[in-house]
């Protein structure tokens, strides 16, 4: 019988997307009773500085609105969308014990410094980690020296040292794509760790288990956590 993979990091890709629309709090319990270790939200702020759940700058591919979100407060929000884009408040909530990687497209200073003083009013900075490419992340260790960062990195090139002694990731973020036995042989060799996105054929997952990574982001927690559960089982996709 295989041997359970125990090591590898189920994170899901803004909740559970394929059963519940991404990025709400409905997606996000769904990733967790589906066994996500953790699950990726995106969060932005409104133009009163409210930090909420949105990927894209505007409202109009989830919620059928072409208006960008930095120009509503969150009253506006919260009409347009019935309530449906939650705040990073109730995110932390409704994942419970589970660890958050918060993901911030457009991130400014001041939003970043909402974002993480949020979460840590929220008492959640020990299960908080924060995901962008590396300005963001600049940003992110500013606003908090202790803060866990997965840098996202998109060249087999590795970041270069006075990079990394400024960001100080504890991850290196790759897309899946990228991934092999070598590359993560060699950021373990640097004290760091390997996580992926977004990969959801079975397939994938078992590829990216075998070379080493330690934590693999997917829009299918559940294909996910049964390839961890059993790795190579059955032949599905």
């Amino acid at each position: 019988m295989p041997t359970a993979v125990t090591a590898v990091t189920a994170v899901a890709h803004r909740g559970d997307p394929y059963r519940a629309r991404e990025n709400t709090l409905p997606s996000i319990r769904s990733a967790v009773e589906r066994g996500a270790d953790a699950v990726e939200i995106d969060v932005r702020v409104t133009r009163d500085g409210v930090p909420v759940l949105l990927h894209d700058s505007t409202l109009k591919r989830l919620w059928g609105h072409d208006v960008r979100l930095d120009r509503l407060d969150h009253r506006e929000l919260t009409e347009r969308t019935g309530g449906g884009v939650p705040t990073l408040r109730e995110a932390i909530a409704a994942a419970g014990h589970h660890r958050l990687m918060v993901d911030l497209p457009g991130s400014t200073g001041a939003s970043v410094r909402r974002i993480v003083g949020t979460v840590r009013e929220c008492g959640a900075a020990e299960r908080v980690y924060y995901c962008a490419d590396t300005a963001a992340m600049l940003r992110v260790r500013d606003a908090d020296p202790s803060a866990e960062i997965a840098l996202t990195w998109t060249t087999l090139a590795p970041p270069r040292p006075v990079l990394l002694d400024a960001v100080r990731p504890r991850w290196l973020n790759y897309r899946f794509g990228l991934m092999s036995r070598g590359l993560a042989d060699r950021v373990h060799a640097d004290g760091l760790l390997v996580s992926v996105w977004t990969a959801d054929t079975r397939r994938t997952m078992r590829r990216l288990v075998r070379s080493g990574v330690d934590s693999i982001t997917t829009n299918r927690v559940d294909a996910l956590r049964a390839e961890l559960a059993g790795p190579g089982r059955g032949h599905g996709l």
